[in-house]
């Protein structure tokens, strides 16, 4: 009997399949300030989410909700404008089916975006971080529950989440462009309220560098399907206990539109460089 998340999963690959039948190398997710990059790019083909038959729909302001297909570079991309949070009230298998629906239509590689708050006292508001690895204790593994065997393996391993490989690759492109690019630790909770103080001084004690409210669970679900993982972070403000002023959504929106341009520089030349190993 086929699991009734992978039925979900495929009814969702029908309906793209029924509207473009494009193959991605790469699939990128946008974060918060970062959703006009897919404007930015000549699309092959666009898919609203609320086309797809039990797709999640984004709730959150300023996340446009759909898929872009299109070429960055030479290097065919979906990307996903506008994701989908566990705090939306969504079941984690929900947050994830988009990560696994961009590895079916065939993506190799995973290419997450973030704002996030900064817990390392040494970051300020618009630093970029690239995600050297994770911390996901505090919110459920995307693969509990019956294993996908179609997918990858009931036990994965996580020694290599966030590709080395890339890392390197990206830190020679920020380097390139003259972008300063931080390398650390991000730490995911559950939201929507902003950690505490207390929060933040033990993500920091557990080695965390950055703090959000997405990106980990995607990261798990699409490497245990086989894809190549990397992640950057735009710190949009300084984390609970190390600002003087309250934190608020409208803060994270305004460090991300600021920075955006270099942010999506960034990405954008290192899916360039990506695409030359693919």
């Amino acid at each position: 009997m086929m699991n009734k998340e992978y039925e979900k999963l495929k009814k969702a690959y029908e309906c793209i399949r029924e509207k473009t039948d494009f193959v991605p190398e790469v699939a990128l997710i946008l974060g918060s300030g970062l959703g006009a990059l897919a404007d930015e790019i000549e699309a092959e083909a666009i898919v609203d989410y609320k086309e797809i038959e039990g797709f999640p729909q984004s709730t959150v302001p300023g996340h446009k909700g759909r898929f872009v297909f299109g070429r960055i570079g030479d290097v065919k991309t979906v990307i996903m404008q506008g994701r989908v949070h566990y705090y939306e009230g969504y079941a984690m298998s929900d947050v994830v089916l988009p990560t696994r629906l961009m590895g079916m239509m065939g993506a190799k590689v995973l290419f997450l975006t973030n704002a996030a708050g900064g817990c390392n006292p040494d970051y300020d508001a618009g630093d970029f971080m690239l995600i050297r690895d994770q911390i996901m204790a505090f919110v459920p593994n995307p693969l509990i529950g019956p294993n996908m065997e179609e997918l990858g393996t009931r036990f994965p391993d996580m020694s290599d989440l966030y590709s080395e490989s890339l890392r390197e690759l990206i830190k020679k492109t920020a380097g390139r462009l003259g972008t300063g690019l931080k390398e650390g630790v991000y730490v995911q909770f559950t939201g929507p309220s902003f950690e505490t103080p207390a929060e933040i001084r033990m993500a920091s004690m557990l080695g965390g560098d950055a703090v959000g409210m997405s990106t980990a669970v995607e990261a798990v679900a699409g490497h245990h399907m086989g894809m190549q993982v990397c992640g950057i972070s735009c710190i949009s403000n300084k984390a609970a206990g190390l600002s003087e002023t309250p934190l608020t959504h409208e803060e994270v929106q305004e460090t991300a539109d600021r920075v955006a341009p270099y942010f999506r520089e960034l990405v954008k030349e290192s899916i360039r460089e990506i695409g030359k190993t693919l």
